[in-house]
């Protein structure tokens, strides 16, 4: 164990540790069944007179319920944990969340990178980090992103259905910014379906002549989409492996944020 390890372990309090791990293994309970204090102690690891203390203590304050008797008693997780998680999320910030993750990404990529929110049918730009290059592009703070022929746009298009894609480009239309826009209804559903599968999005001189975006689509705790990020820059004759690698650093990134949103990406076990 290193010092920095050994320093942190003195602070943690064994008891709440373990309150912890018995809320966890309640969690994991089918809706409706609850776990017996056997389940519980089986799951944790722990004693079933120390589990049993345990939920008793988690269920003075409301963390942890029961139903039934002897036993038949089964335990679930306490409606507290419903008042909590909502201030919880009331307390995060975006922009708080998702700003160390940027920093990071652009020095990965060495790329400025952004982060928007969808308001109506754009993607609105609300923080980012330069590359400090420079040479700098027109990345502006509260720029609406078009939904067709962005980075942020299309990973939030890609967001939604077909049907809710039609119905979106047939109010905003797909006007067209440079030779290489897609300008057709078909050719971008079936373009979405590619961003779907890859887990962003590429804007190749799209929406501006000799720039190229990537962006990825963030989800929170309902796994909603919640957002988008990019990284941005100039095209300069970048071989397409590097957008592929860059476009799975900007997924990774967008995987990290929707993580720290509370989403839990069950992908890997499909």
């Amino acid at each position: 164990m290193s010092t920095d390890e050994s320093d942190n372990a003195r602070y943690l309090v064994r008891s709440v540790s373990r309150a912890a791990e018995v809320l966890e293994a309640l969690s994991a309970a089918a809706p409706g069944r609850g776990l017996s204090v056997t389940e519980v102690a089986q799951a944790c690891g722990l004693s079933k007179s120390t589990v049993f203390a345990t939920l008793y203590t988690l269920g003075q304050h409301g963390l942890a319920a029961a139903d039934g008797e002897g036993l038949n008693r089964r335990y679930r997780l306490g409606m507290a944990l419903a008042r909590l998680g909502v201030r919880a999320q009331e307390q995060l910030s975006l922009r708080d969340i998702a700003r160390p993750v940027l920093n990071t990404l652009t020095v990965q990529t060495g790329l400025s990178s952004r982060l928007a929110v969808p308001e109506g049918a754009h993607a609105v730009v609300i923080d980012q980090v330069s590359n400090g290059e420079r040479i700098q592009l027109d990345l502006r703070m509260g720029t609406r992103e078009l939904p067709h022929c962005t980075g942020l746009g299309k990973a939030l298009l890609a967001e939604m259905s077909p049907a809710q894609v039609a119905e979106l480009i047939g109010r905003v239309g797909l006007p067209k910014r440079t030779d290489h826009t897609i300008t057709d209804l078909d050719s971008l559903q079936a373009h979405l379906d590619e961003v779907r599968t890859a887990g962003y999005a590429l804007d190749d001189e799209e929406d501006a002549d000799g720039v190229f975006c990537i962006g990825s689509a963030l989800r929170d705790h309902t796994g909603g989409c919640c957002g988008a990020i990019s990284v941005t820059g100039l095209k300069l004759g970048l071989p397409a492996w590097r957008y592929q690698e860059v476009g799975r650093q900007v997924r990774q990134a967008a995987d990290e944020i929707s993580a720290r949103l509370g989403h839990v990406d069950h992908r890997d076990n499909a």
